[in-house]
């Protein structure tokens, strides 16, 4: 305590900045600048109508909360955003508000369409790859069952009812029981010999036909998502186009397999998953289709191999069960169903009919391993339907 009076405040008008205002500001002591002693006072502002009430706050705000409340909000507006942007508003207008980033916005440096109808955008998972093998199969299954009728399930029917028909085993096990010392029949090597050619002959040329298969299919498929229109004519013609190259390179991809088997098994089913892309990569890319398919396999293993063994279970289930039918239906026949007219026509009917319960097989093998091709081309760099269809010509 002192008795001592308080300090003199600085004079109006002294132009020394007030202790209690921010750095460098004036003081506020001093008059307003413009004012002078001959100016009348200011007054209200124009328009200034002391009658009316004071504004309060804005409608919806809740001034105890300090906040905005379940008051109206502005016209047209609704929170939270469920009833849409007014209209004419915003960077989009009219188009309905929905949670997430706007129509047309793709991740940084992905520059993918989640929306393509065949490729699977990296991050849609397995249900994406669900619905566009789906989907394709809805589209083109006009087109598709023809193609696969006539490349796939025709080819392997005729060329089981011939070598059933020229199978020399039955007379072997009848001339084994009948002969008191059992032993090779005199003409075995020579039968066996027919039988050999016969088969891996007639092998090869069912490839070439289910090559013109793979390929129209192909095409079929890839035309059909980039809203191009096809016909079986046209996608047959593609097919011939380009079978023999794929032809080859699918005999040498089985030669690579064969020789894995005859190593424990394993190196050939690991050289089957790492090829399974080779014959989309040759008729997309038209080069290196062996090393394409190891670097898709090995950069995206698991990707790959979970889709691959999806096609891979399907295609085994579809073939087994037909297989298991024929030798079921065809058991009754006889051991030689092709002595008599009646057995042989039996025959070949049973093996038409589990020829075509195979068609889904090969269906879902074509589609399958497109669209994984498709998307394992999306985690390389960005590409579309489009694209793709004008990389098949």
């Amino acid at each position: 305590m002192t008795d001592q009076p308080p300090p003199p405040t600085s004079s109006a008008g002294s132009g020394e900045p007030d202790p209690s205002s921010p750095a460098g500001s004036p003081g506020h002591s001093g008059p307003p600048p413009g004012w002078g002693p001959g100016l009348p006072p200011a007054g209200p502002p124009p328009g200034w109508d002391p009658g009316l009430p004071p504004a309060g706050p804005p409608p919806g705000w809740d001034p105890v909360t300090g906040s905005w409340g379940a008051g109206a909000p502005q016209q047209g507006w609704t929170f939270p955003p469920t009833g849409g942007y007014p209209p004419g508003s915003g960077p989009y207008g009219g188009q309905p508000w929905y949670p997430g980033p706007p129509a047309g916005w793709y991740p940084p440096g992905y520059g993918f369409d989640p929306n393509d109808a065949l490729v699977t955008p990296p991050g849609a998972g397995l249900g994406g790859w669900f619905d566009r093998c789906g989907a394709a199969l809805r589209r083109g299954w006009r087109q598709l069952v023809p193609i696969v009728l006539l490349t796939q399930v025709l080819p392997a029917a005729v060329l089981s009812v011939i070598s059933l028909g020229l199978d020399p085993s039955a007379q072997w096990a009848a001339q084994a029981e009948s002969s008191p010392n059992p032993a090779l029949p005199d003409n075995f090597a020579a039968e066996l010999l027919n039988l050999l050619v016969l088969l891996v002959g007639g092998s090869l040329l069912v490839g070439l036909v289910q090559a013109v298969g793979w390929a129209a299919g192909t095409w079929v498929i890839t035309k059909q998502a980039a809203g191009q229109p096809v016909s079986l004519e046209s996608a047959l013609r593609y097919g011939l186009r380009r079978a023999l190259g794929l032809w080859g390179w699918t005999l040498l991809i089985g030669l690579l397999i064969g020789v894995g088997l005859c190593f424990c098994v394993l190196p050939g089913i690991y050289l089957a998953l790492a090829l399974s892309m080779a014959g989309p990569v040759y008729l997309f890319e038209r080069h290196n289709p062996i090393g394409r398919s190891f670097r898709m396999f090995h950069d995206r293993l698991g990707l790959l191999l979970g889709r691959v063994a999806l096609v891979a279970a399907a295609v085994i289930v579809g073939t087994v069960i037909p297989g298991v039918l024929e030798g079921v239906g065809t058991s009754p026949l006889g051991t030689d169903p092709f002595a008599s007219a009646g057995t042989a026509v039996g025959a070949v009917v049973v093996i038409g009919i589990t020829a075509v319960l195979a068609l889904p097989a090969h269906l879902a093998q074509l589609i399958g391993l497109l669209v994984t091709y498709a998307e394992q081309r999306a985690h390389e760099a960005p590409v579309n339907t489009a694209v793709l269809a004008a990389e098949l010509g």
